[in-house]
């Protein structure tokens, strides 16, 4: 008979496979980007949104202050409601927005073009937003070739002053 307290070499395997169990276990996974986490079903709706978007804004959008608009990529929601593209825009800060308030404009027009490709329940309803991506790429560009250029610069002063000790060590023997 087991005195309170006293264990069973069964309980004992237990409480060891329980605690096993529980170390192997993961952590909760990092946040990954919208795009990464889509289905094969709606990275597929992305791809054909992104080439029937990119494609009328070129050929059949008539908005003059839509132009140089580049679709870099699509995100669809799980539930195909919603679509966010993402565009880049050739020019300044004003011209970005002028072509924003174009294709916003144009929205209805793009979403029959997608509703006449896409055979699904809902029509994706779309948003557009300037993707920065491409202006960081640049803006770290400029900061590297201006670190590079500092660099450039330093190294020959640093050189003259090295050998002008060398000079003076010179002299005074």
């Amino acid at each position: 008979m087991l005195r309170d307290g006293q264990r069973t070499t069964s309980d004992v395997i237990s409480v060891a496979t329980r605690i096993t169990a529980c170390s192997l276990r993961r952590p909760n996974p990092p946040q990954r980007p919208a795009f990464l986490t889509m289905s094969r079903r709606t990275l597929k709706a992305a791809e054909a949104i992104r080439e029937v978007v990119s494609m009328a804004i070129l050929t059949e959008v008539k908005d003059p202050r839509v132009s140089d608009v580049t679709v870099t990529r699509v995100e669809v929601s799980g539930d195909m409601r919603e679509a966010k593209v993402y565009i880049t825009v050739m020019g300044s800060e004003t011209k970005q927005q002028l072509c924003m308030r174009g294709l916003k404009n144009s929205t209805g027009f793009l979403q029959k073009r997608i509703s006449e490709r896409i055979d699904t329940r809902y029509i994706p309803r779309i948003e557009f937003r300037v993707d920065k991506g491409q202006a960081n790429a640049q803006e770290v560009n400029r900061i590297f070739a201006k670190i590079a250029d500092e660099r450039a610069t330093e190294a020959p002063l640093e050189d003259d002053a090295v050998t002008d000790e060398t000079d003076s060590d010179n002299r005074e023997f």
